[in-house]
């Protein structure tokens, strides 16, 4: 009976996926805070104005590429009732499973990071001519499109500008400034945002949901601001968390885990060192420094709680953020109440300058003590033209 288990449970662990691969979307109402680009998309198809070549923009983790393969799904879609391109999949038709996992004859994936080269875009130009061998259309899925060379570039124009009916181009990039402007002019261009923590927070919770896997609502939001903005980072995050912990994912395994504050212990600094305290400001630092807290992450917590603060002077209404816990949603439009701009801006830019110098450092806890005991030093003199003013009276 063991050995069976045992055998069980390593099939189990030749079989997982992880969670990123797991629930990569397959069609468009899958593809989370990305709802213009949708949008505009499902009016271009519904009335069959569909462009040569895209352009997808944003950073890692957004899904460029998951786009592009759907992208890719939904211009080859074809079932015994549907035969033309549309972004509506009823259910799986005759492509669609080999282009989502990437290995479909008439959809070619490149890396332009490992092909960079003018004789790599040559290949391409050459191919182009010849009829896709079972799709409706060819389609040339290139990722990291700004590391092409200038040659690489050049080569593609001509194609970009007139390209045979049955083949659409993809790119995708996380460096849109590198790209050239020609090359930019002849794509449809897409920029996929960075994914709302509030958002994120519930994606990760209904994933958490289908694992079977318990987890706290604080350390969903903590994983999702970690995450910036990335669904792939979160997803890695919350793979890494469910196997860090014993069974269940607590804010403090999330914190272990990343190196990060406590958030109310944060905000119990910030507290400290709007009162000038330089004591208790330095006692709190280095408490969290013992239980493992990073101190540049500290101090990049800090700065975040100073611009939530700030934020929440001028829309309260911020406060509802699904990724905030009630600690800072209560102190934090306390705070707002209490402290000016001029206090909350001069301390925001002592933190930015800070962690630029933690990071650097040699001496990472001793350097941000020095941060912290500046800004406990500043918080309670006067701003300059105060000041000024005082001395002319």
């Amino acid at each position: 009976m063991d050995q069976a288990a045992e055998e069980r449970k390593q099939a189990a662990g030749a079989a997982y996926r992880v969670l990123a691969r797991k629930y990569r979307p397959s069609d468009f109402s899958a593809l989370i805070g990305q709802e213009p680009m949708v949008r505009t998309l499902t009016n271009a198809f519904a009335s069959g104005r569909i462009a040569q070549a895209w352009m997808l923009t944003g950073v890692r983790g957004v899904g460029k590429t998951t786009t592009a393969r759907i992208l890719a799904r939904a211009l080859n879609y074809k079932t015994d009732g549907v035969d033309q391109p549309t972004i509506a999949f009823e259910r799986p038709g005759e492509h669609c499973q080999a282009i989502l996992e990437g290995r479909h004859v008439d959809v070619m994936e490149m890396d332009a990071a490992s092909h960079t080269g003018i004789d790599d875009i040559r290949d391409i130009i050459e191919q182009v001519r010849y009829a896709p061998v079972s799709a409706r259309y060819k389609v040339y899925i290139i990722d990291e499109v700004h590391m092409l060379s200038n040659q690489a570039f050049n080569g593609l124009l001509k194609t970009l500008e007139e390209p045979p009916p049955h083949v659409k181009f993809i790119f995708a990039t996380t460096e849109i400034r590198k790209v050239p402007i020609t090359v930019l002019s002849r794509c449809q261009r897409f920029d996929l945002r960075r994914v709302d923590a509030g958002m994120l927070t519930a994606h990760l919770k209904a994933i958490a949901d289908r694992e079977g896997v318990e987890a706290d609502d604080e350390a969903f939001a903590m994983i999702a601001r970690a995450a910036e903005g990335s669904v792939r980072d979160s997803l890695s995050i919350l793979d890494q968390a469910i196997a860090h912990s014993a069974g269940r994912v607590t804010p403090q395994t999330v914190r272990d885990m990343l190196g990060l504050a406590d958030r109310s212990r944060v905000v119990d600094l910030f507290e400290h060192l709007m009162k000038g305290d330089v004591a208790a400001a330095l006692a709190e630092f280095r408490a969290q420094y013992d239980t493992g807290a990073d101190p540049a992450a500290v101090l990049t917590d800090l700065a975040e709680f100073n611009h939530l603060v700030t934020r929440l002077r001028f829309v309260p209404a911020a406060a509802e953020d699904a990724s905030l816990s009630e600690e800072e949603r209560r102190r934090g439009l306390a705070f707002a109440d209490a402290l000016s701009v001029r206090v909350l801006s001069r301390a925001w830019q002592m933190l930015l300058k800070g962690i630029a110098e933690v990071q650097a450092s040699n001496r990472p806890v001793a350097a941000g003590e020095m941060v912290l005991i500046r800004i406990a030093h500043a918080a309670d003199l006067p701003p300059l033209d105060e000041a000024l003013k005082a001395l002319e009276e």
